[in-house]
């Protein structure tokens, strides 16, 4: 090959590395969205624990004489307890005995309205249910893993979310909200669909925190509170590898133990 022609091969180069890497990252890029379809696809079509008709959604829990304390749950499946099939298993059971065991030994009239499949485009309805009737004191809210798994604009997620704090908080109730929980947990959604509904329940995560302060709730990040013991321990979820198990439910009280005490006293000050 002469000086020429060398020169002509080499002045080309740039532009076909250039062609052949854009090639190579479509390519990238479609092979990656066709994984990402196809373990979107298997994960719509598991098979996942269903909320238990037996559960009781109304419970008093707690010695007689004790200082009553009204408790409802809004929000999706973990507001229910699904993956558990006994109420003491339950996220508001397991808070529920906590409470009463506790040094101010309360007892709990504990309810939920939440519903399984929720996003926060629904906690309006389930406002005006746990309303109704007598009062509560506090009200736990649990939601934002359905809003994250379908990618929902976590600015949107959150506004419904400060609308329904804002509305309990107006009917002067103490609220407590537990944010997105770590989906990088979960086993029924294989990796990589894993890290990007893990990067999306962060993004969920992070805007409820800035809407339910400034709505006058009180926040319990429980991606980080109990992230890591849900990635280290698979006991934590239940037979589907999405919903928790009794163990993870268990985990998740003790984080939110805290909060919801504290505004537990606050509401019986007043």
């Amino acid at each position: 090959m002469n000086e020429r022609s060398e020169r002509d091969v080499t002045a080309g180069l740039p532009g076909r590395l250039g062609r052949a890497a854009a090639l190579s990252l479509l390519a990238g890029t479609v092979g990656g969205a066709a994984v990402l379809a196809g373990e979107a696809f298997v994960a719509r079509h598991r098979r996942y624990a269903q909320p238990e008709l037996g559960l009781a959604l109304r419970a008093t829990i707690g010695r007689a004489g004790a200082p009553p304390l009204r408790l409802v749950l809004l929000g999706d499946s973990s507001a229910l307890g699904v993956g558990v099939d006994r109420l003491d298993d339950t996220i508001g059971g397991q808070l529920a005995n906590l409470l009463a065991e506790g040094p101010t030994g309360r007892r709990v009239h504990l309810s939920s309205v939440g519903v399984s499949g929720s996003r926060s485009t629904d906690l309006s309805t389930q406002v005006a249910r746990a309303l109704l009737g007598e009062r509560p004191d506090v009200a736990l809210i649990l939601i934002g893993a359905n809003d994250a798994t379908e990618l929902r604009r976590p600015a949107e997620a959150a506004a419904y979310l400060a609308a329904a704090v804002h509305r309990m908080r107006e009917a002067r109730v103490e609220v407590v909200v537990g944010t997105c929980p770590d989906l990088g947990a979960v086993r029924a959604i294989a990796p990589p669909l894993r890290q990007l509904v893990a990067w999306s329940g962060r993004r969920v995560a992070r805007a409820q925190t800035t809407a339910v302060l400034d709505a006058g709730g009180t926040v319990v990040d429980l991606a980080t509170e109990t992230g890591p013991v849900f990635r280290a321990d698979a006991g934590t979820l239940c037979h589907d590898g999405f919903h928790p198990s009794a163990d993870g439910y268990r985990v998740w009280a003790h984080a939110l133990l805290p909060a919801v005490a504290a505004a537990a006293a606050v509401a019986s000050r007043r």
